[in-house]
């Protein structure tokens, strides 16, 4: 049973060896973040920028997987409100700087350069101005990404993104629970990024 394993794995490493040109091109990305924290009272968008580089490889002309590394500036902008102003609040402007390790899955229609893509990222935060609203956020969060794009022949591409965190920035602590124990998700504040931008592969000979 083990020979035929390994026999079945050689011959299938070989006919997908001998189907695909697997290109390995490195690239830089970056652009516009418009990112938002779910939950907080009048809370809005801020804007800010994210950059950083990729690797795209391609293994046929449908599908490719793109590795990222990205500086990705975060957080929202909104009131805080406390025991000084606690009518009307007061101008905030809440920082979340992250380096995140992500990589995309690409599905180009036709093998053109239309595509979509999907993916985890995995965010790991650098820096922060929380401490001076008397707050502390965890130190990583968990993403997935979505979106749409398309690639010019010369290796420029321009895409959209949705990026969804999946913790709640300060580790689920002071959440309330419902009898059976589970936290509501209307207390649950989690990272929502749109991203614009443009990203460029460079050819390798």
């Amino acid at each position: 049973m083990k020979k035929l394993t390994v026999i079945a794995f050689i011959l299938f490493t070989g006919l997908v060896t001998s189907n695909a040109q697997v290109t390995v091109s490195p690239g830089l990305r970056g652009g516009l973040n418009l990112s938002n924290l779910s939950n907080i009272d009048d809370n809005g968008f801020k804007s800010d920028f994210y950059v950083g580089g990729l690797v795209d490889i391609k293994f046929n002309k449908f599908f490719s997987l793109q590795p990222e590394l990205t500086y990705s500036r975060q957080g929202s902008e909104g009131r805080y409100f406390d025991n000084q102003n606690p009518d009307f609040g007061t101008p905030a402007k809440y920082e979340l700087n992250y380096l995140t390790a992500g990589a995309v899955a690409k599905f180009h229609f036709g093998g053109k350069g239309f595509h979509i893509l999907a993916g985890p990222s995995a965010d790991f935060k650098i820096s922060d101005n929380f401490g001076q609203y008397g707050f502390d956020p965890i130190d990583f969060d968990f993403s997935v990404v979505a979106g749409l794009g398309y690639t010019l022949p010369n290796g420029l591409t321009f895409e959209a993104r949705f990026k969804q965190g999946l913790i709640d920035i300060y580790g689920y602590d002071g959440l309330n629970y419902d009898n059976n124990g589970d936290y509501y998700y209307n207390d649950v504040i989690l990272n929502q990024v749109f991203q614009i931008g443009i990203s460029y592969t460079f050819k390798v000979k």
